[in-house]
């Protein structure tokens, strides 16, 4: 376990001067802060959209079509895909282009998007519409409370469930709410796209496979496997509580402050480099709560770990704040304890009760009461709280 750290992840400093072509778009964006977000929307102008629609052409066949394709894989799905993925979080949350400007907002979610495996309108209908609403409850399509989260077949589980049953469940959350423009946007996006593939592909299948089926298969995956290492431990006392803090991660660096996703639910429409700041704030909190905070990973370190029940790789990572763990054992058997199934117990959509099922029960395991079948108190809804932080849609305001 390691003590609190200096925090080195990434805040706004001022720069003396913009730019010339930074002064162009300042007149364009709400914030001087997202100033990055233009600069790599730029590179994957020069690089990624052109070197695509090559490919698409007849200029190349054969093994200098692949010489072009490899390095473009690399650029696109490696190098951008989370840095833009992240963005994409971030641009939902906080308007990144003036109201007069929205255009350039649809143009990134509709023409820029495919590219990188995001149907339009759909991350923005579930992530805003259902997923902070419900704060990874039974309701949200992506929620994990249902698997047992450092096993490897229920990672699988979840991930079958979601390919197959995501789209339908996510329409079906909102069509039984009557939120009408949520369904509509949702379906418009999905059936657009597909019908555009349809068409590309007469033009030519293998680029429409590769450029853009194949990453919206992966995207998924890669996005499935943040939400599982996101939401991995949940606490059985207090179920709001399901998300952790990564800190001093390069990760933070080239994708946002992405780490600090427990402060992202509290402030979903903080900026993210004013997450840091506001994540020092309240470290008492963390450690009267015992939320989790981890020092120097990321998720893919927390999946890999979870994946092969490395708790003592975990905890020897965990930031131990005002001496919230007494010993590395106890955080070994507070980690363990947090990745148990959760099952809704009540038949309603409004139901938030929810049983924790042995095993690892943190009341029953130091007893070993493998029978045990604890009823959590009720959840109270987290829809309040992120509603009232959450700025309107950017495309529609």
């Amino acid at each position: 376990m390691r003590a609190l750290p200096i925090i080195t992840d990434p805040v706004f400093a001022k720069p003396v001067q913009y730019t010339r072509y930074e002064r162009f778009w300042l007149k364009y964006i709400n914030d001087e802060r997202d100033l990055p977000f233009i600069h790599m929307l730029t590179g994957i102008h020069l690089l990624v959209i052109p070197i695509a629609v090559i490919l698409f052409t007849s200029l190349l066949s054969g093994g200098a079509w692949w010489l072009l394709y490899i390095p473009y894989f690399y650029i696109s799905q490696l190098y951008y895909k989370g840095r833009f993925g992240l963005m994409l979080h971030c641009i939902s949350h906080r308007k990144l282009f003036k109201k007069s400007y929205t255009w350039l907002y649809n143009y990134v979610i509709w023409v820029v998007c495919p590219f990188f495996g995001h149907t339009p309108e759909t991350y923005f209908v579930h992530h805003m519409g259902m997923h902070h609403v419900e704060n990874n409850h039974d309701e949200d399509a992506s929620s994990t409370m249902r698997y047992q989260r450092d096993s490897l077949l229920g990672f699988l589980k979840y991930v079958g469930r979601f390919v197959t049953f995501g789209l339908v469940d996510t329409f079906s959350y909102f069509f039984a709410r009557k939120r009408k423009k949520f369904y509509m946007r949702l379906t418009f996006g999905e059936v657009s796209y597909y019908l555009a593939c349809i068409g590309l592909w007469f033009v030519n299948w293998q680029a429409t496979l590769l450029i853009f089926l194949l990453p919206l298969f992966f995207a998924r995956i890669v996005m499935m496997i943040g939400n599982w290492s996101q939401h991995a431990f949940i606490d059985p006392n207090n179920p709001e509580e399901n998300t952790i803090n990564c800190i001093n991660t390069k990760y933070n660096h080239t994708c946002w402050n992405d780490g600090y996703h427990e402060v992202h639910h509290h402030r979903p429409a903080l900026h993210y480099t004013e997450i840091p700041n506001e994540f020092m704030k309240h470290t008492n909190r963390y450690a009267e709560e015992k939320i989790l905070v981890f020092d120097g990973i990321h998720y893919l370190h927390i999946f890999l770990w979870l994946m092969g029940k490395r708790y003592d790789k975990l905890a020897d990572h965990l930031v131990n704040i005002n001496g919230m763990y007494p010993s590395k054992e106890a955080a070994i058997e507070l980690l363990k304890s947090r990745t148990a199934i959760y099952q809704l117990i009540a038949g309603s959509f409004s139901s938030r009760a929810l049983v924790l099922i042995a095993p690892t029960c943190w009341v029953c395991t130091p007893f070993n009461n493998t029978n045990c079948s604890r009823i959590l108190p009720p959840i109270s809804s987290n829809a309040s709280r992120a509603c009232l932080e959450t700025p309107p849609d950017p495309a529609r305001t």
